[in-house]
């Protein structure tokens, strides 16, 4: 009498002895990551969401991102040592908001009229000798720089119309560590809280403005209701931002996928290139909830000037930053010589 387990026993057996294919016992786990943006979740939308949903698409149960939004698992200013500690593995973010512990930090996010156009990030890391320099660093502390791209440039986000210098003085602003201890001098008051309470705290009057972004992003992020003055002037026309990863956990993926993730990642700078490009100038002349004020170029030549002494305050600190700001002094030369479309006036 054969027995439904003797029959499943000798039909296993049978199909082995047959040279047929039986089903793996075990199944290797997927490698699961957790990274967290510097985004709040209406601007990740555009600048991470899609990049990491193509990856986990592609990779096809091999390995899965999970995505968290700025502040969800820890505050920004904490990113770096969490994923250097393995609490988080990856992080989008750049570095100065990470307050990250290397020679380049200050030169993250906003370095003070060190950047004219979004093509300029690409252009220093890939042809300019940036990226070997912030592999160096990073590998020193335990952590993999995977890529660096461009975001929008920084402008004022104001609650009332700025129109020269001296509106600016006694304003509170929410900013970057580095642009606000370069914007310190003109009496901004910069103010770091986290991304999330941003509107809010615009709402309530904690704060007169933001020059953290721009227009663009005081759009989606949904601040140009409660600051509605938009400064035309800006400190850098790109912010520099990167994806990071923790060393160990980078190794242990297999090479295919780390070569997925880098397209993926620079899939995502390709999209905000032509975005912010875009938004930048649309909403400058279609949108309906910002007004645009300007302070006259000579006067704000006085914040230009002010930033080639604050270069000079930086590399001063280190040859690291002696080199990198040389880097960007050689850089902005040629691009002057060169003259339109690289550099005009």
């Amino acid at each position: 009498m054969t027995t439904r387990r003797k029959f499943l026993t000798t039909g296993a057996v049978g199909a082995a002895a047959a040279g047929l294919a039986a089903p793996a016992l075990a199944q290797t786990k997927p490698i699961k990551w957790r990274m967290q943006t510097y985004a709040g979740p209406a601007l990740a939308e555009q600048v991470i969401d899609n990049s990491i949903k193509t990856f986990n698409e592609i990779a096809d149960g091999e390995m899965e991102i999970e995505l968290y939004y700025a502040d969800q698992l820890v505050p920004t200013s904490e990113l770096f040592r969490a994923m250097q500690a393995g609490t988080i593995d990856a992080v989008q973010s750049d570095d100065d908001s990470m307050a990250s512990p290397t020679e380049v930090t200050v030169f993250g996010g906003y370095f003070p009229f060190g950047l004219r156009y979004s093509l300029d990030v690409p252009t220093l890391f890939n042809e300019w000798g940036l990226n070997e320099i912030w592999d160096e660093q990073y590998s020193a502390v335990g952590v993999k720089h995977i890529s660096a791209g461009s975001w929008d440039p920084c402008n004022f986000a104001m609650k009332e119309p700025v129109n020269a210098l001296a509106d600016l003085k006694g304003k509170r602003v929410f900013t970057f560590p580095t642009a606000g201890r370069f914007l310190a001098q003109f009496g901004v008051v910069p103010v770091t809280i986290p991304w999330e309470d941003v509107e809010v705290a615009l709402q309530t009057g904690e704060l007169d403005g933001v020059a953290w972004s721009g227009i663009t992003e005081d759009y989606t992020s949904g601040w140009g209701k409660n600051a509605p003055y938009f400064l035309t002037n800006n400190i850098s026309g790109a912010w520099i931002g990167h994806f990071f990863a923790n060393m160990e956990r980078w190794n242990a993926v297999p090479p295919k996928l780390q070569t997925l993730m880098k397209t993926c990642f620079d899939q995502s700078h390709y999209h905000r290139q032509y975005w912010y490009w875009a938004g930048e100038a649309k909403l400058r002349v279609d949108g309906t909830e910002m007004q645009l004020t300007t302070i006259p170029d000579a006067e704000w030549k006085q914040v230009e000037d002010a930033a080639h002494v604050f270069w000079d305050e930086i590399a001063a600190e280190s040859p690291l930053k002696a080199k990198v700001v040389d880097i960007f002094k050689k850089y902005n030369d040629t691009m002057g010589k060169a003259g339109p479309p690289y550099r005009y006036g």
